[in-house]
């Protein structure tokens, strides 16, 4: 079983709008409609969860696969860890896989999801990646350059990431109650607990809208689409 989780709770303070980013409009929807309706249409994914704050949860799209929702936590890890928990208790730990997106990377496609599903065989998560087109450099202070890091080495992470749910609760919860505060990423849990996670080609046009420069871009898409 292949179970979506949407993390919806973010405040999206960097974007400086009155609303968290997530449920600004565009287009006649909400930056989470593109993600959410795109999850609800793949053939790959069974059901949806979404961490949501209960003030927006009657403000989001009503898909079919639209099965909960989880609240918040204290941090991104956090809030992670509330929809694993609402999963499991939904639907047992094991033979389910968890799918974790951003709603604000509206640009998902059903090809990547089929990618990630596809690729999980053998493995114990997913990860689809970018490759660095900048030299990269490594600084001790953040203000000279320490070593040269070889950029065919380095990747840049994105979402979705899809994991075997049991082992992934497993090592979310060894982090408790202190380092978990400290994880940014999703895979981060899972590399430190050692799961085997495979890499796969992220998609350029995927990006988190993260700044007012992204959701310019994000709304010029839409907006020329709709011409």
């Amino acid at each position: 079983m292949n179970v979506a989780l949407l993390l919806a709770g973010g405040t999206g303070s960097r974007l400086g709008a009155d609303i968290p980013k997530q449920y600004l409009m565009c287009g006649g929807r909400m930056v989470i409609d593109y993600c959410l309706e795109t999850l609800d249409k793949s053939a790959y994914i069974d059901s949806i969860w979404v961490v949501a704050d209960v003030v927006w949860q009657d403000h989001i799209k009503k898909v079919g696969k639209l099965a909960g929702y989880a609240l918040p936590g204290k941090n991104r890890q956090l809030s992670v860890y509330n929809g694993l928990m609402s999963i499991s208790r939904a639907y047992g730990e094991e033979d389910v896989n968890v799918l974790i997106h951003d709603a604000a990377r509206p640009f998902l496609t059903g090809e990547l999801i089929q990618k990630c599903i596809e690729a999980l065989s053998g493995h114990d998560g997913v990860l689809p990646v970018l490759p660095m087109k900048d030299t990269v450099y490594y600084s001790d202070n953040g203000n000279t350059i320490t070593s040269l890091i070889r950029r065919e080495n380095v990747y840049a992470g994105q979402a979705p990431e899809l994991f075997r749910l049991k082992p992934y609760i497993q090592a979310n919860e060894s982090l408790m109650p202190d380092d978990i505060m400290n994880i940014n990423g999703s895979s981060e849990p899972a590399v430190m607990a050692g799961m085997d996670i495979v890499m796969i080609p992220g998609d350029e046009s995927n990006y988190k809208i993260t700044t007012k420069s992204d959701y310019d871009r994000f709304e010029q898409r839409i907006m020329g689409e709709q011409v």
